[in-house]
Parts: structure tokens; sequence; C-alpha cells
């Protein structure tokens, strides 16, 4: 068994937006020279997660809208109320889709479905720099 970390690094906009990282991930995984395993990706921070879905405006925006109303940005938030920061919502729409992911591989190829794409999603509500990190296991 081998193991591969890389992280994927870009800047994003906040409020939702959500970013297609499934060509980073084939690459990673071609540059691993692996055939067959587990690739991990995972996100240190409390306010972006990742999943999968299919990616196009119509999805994207409904799946914004959900957030909307599941934890609305403008909702009463015990941490706002501590007056660090207005986020309270970014960290509860990051903790309901999760920090990580796991995609199984064969031959070199990611499993993952005609139109299903990974993503990852900034729930910030100011621009960051993000980093993912990566890590593929298998042989």
């Amino acid at each position: 068994m081998r193991f591969s970390h890389t992280a994927l690094e870009f800047s994003t906009r906040g409020n939702a937006e959500i970013v297609e990282i499934t060509d980073d991930l084939r690459r990673a995984l071609e540059s691993s020279g692996m055939s067959s395993g587990l690739v991990n990706v995972f996100v240190p921070g409390a306010t972006g997660a990742i999943t999968t879905l299919e990616h196009e405006p119509g999805v994207c925006r409904d799946f914004q809208e959900l957030f909307d109303r599941l934890a609305p940005a403008e909702g009463d938030y015990h941490h706002n109320r501590r007056q660090v920061d207005s986020n309270g919502h970014s960290h509860v729409r990051a903790a309901l889709l999760g920090p990580s992911l796991t995609l199984p591989f064969r031959e070199g190829r990611l499993m993952t479905g005609t139109w299903q794409q990974v993503v990852f999603v900034d729930f910030d509500e100011v621009p960051r720099q993000r980093q993912l990190l990566v890590t593929i296991i298998g042989e």
C-alpha cells in the first residue's frame, strides 16, 4: 500500500461559492501513479465544506438557496453575539455538510457518476485563500 499527499490552493469569494475540483483531483491521482484505492479530500477550516453534486448553474443555485433556508445569514447566532465576527451561519452550514470526502478509484480513474463532480463550498462571508488536503491511498 502506498500513500500520496498533496494540497490544492485557490482563492474564493465566499458567500456559498461553489468551486468544482474534480479535475484537480484527477491530476493529483494521475501524479500519484496509483491504479486503485481511495482519494480523501479534507478541508482544514471551520467555514468550508466538501461534497459531490452535478456542477451546473441550476443545481448550484438550488444548493445555495437550501443553505439560505437552513441557516440564514441574518439569523440570530450565539457565535455572532460574542462580537468576534458575524459568520455564525458560515460555521453552521459547513458543519452540516462536512469537512471531508472519500472517493474510490480503479484503473487510475475516479469512480464518480456521469453527472457527479466534487465541489468545495466556501460558506464564509469574506474572500479567503483556501487549501484542501488530498491524501491518496492505494497501489
